[in-house]
């Protein structure tokens, strides 16, 4: 039995990057590490969307919307979150990847979480490094991948996105739920 896989192949692909200004010495770093390996694996730069937000907790909105478009194969999420000495870091790290998450089952678009929650600011900056370190490069490797792996006919069963949220009674149709 052969494993399903996606390619690396990403001539024909369209892709969101939604990059936050916060931290912007770290982020674009991650930028150009998702550029470089777009490029590397033939996306035309007339593909490729980049919206900036002021930071991290607003990705999620934007990158949610940017996939109900439908015009982008995967949307990369790039962003630095660094710990302070209050509890704000962790707040804004589980909402982040919590968002994205939900954003990715609701549009089923995949939608790569490239967002760093370091410690430190050196720690940051090792990981939107040179290229086999920089995170925002391996967020574009895996958003090749899954878009490559989406257009399999195997992935191309009709799911309804997950609802964002439950209905009330009111807007259910008793005789639809039979």
């Amino acid at each position: 039995m052969e494993p399903v896989e996606g390619g690396m192949t990403a001539q024909d692909l369209h892709f969101g990057l939604v990059v936050s200004k916060f931290n912007e010495f770290v982020t674009s770093r991650l930028l150009t590490g998702a550029l470089d390996i777009l490029q590397q694996h033939g996306t035309r730069e007339e593909h490729i969307q980049i919206v900036r937000v002021p930071g991290a907790f607003e990705i999620p909105l934007i990158a949610r919307q940017l996939a109900a478009s439908q015009q982008f194969s995967a949307i990369i999420c790039l962003g630095a979150v660094i710990r302070g000495d209050t509890p704000h870091f962790d707040y804004i790290c589980t909402e982040t990847a919590r968002g994205i998450s939900q954003a990715t089952l609701e549009t089923n678009t995949p939608i790569i979480f490239g967002v760093l929650t370091t410690n430190t600011v050196d720690q940051a900056l090792e990981r939107s490094g040179a290229l086999e370190r920089n995170r925002g490069a391996d967020a574009a490797r895996t958003a090749i991948e899954m878009a490559n792996l989406m257009k399999h006919p195997l992935l191309q069963a009709n799911v309804p996105p997950s609802p964002s949220r439950v209905s009330t009674p009111e807007e259910i149709d008793p005789l639809e739920c039979w």
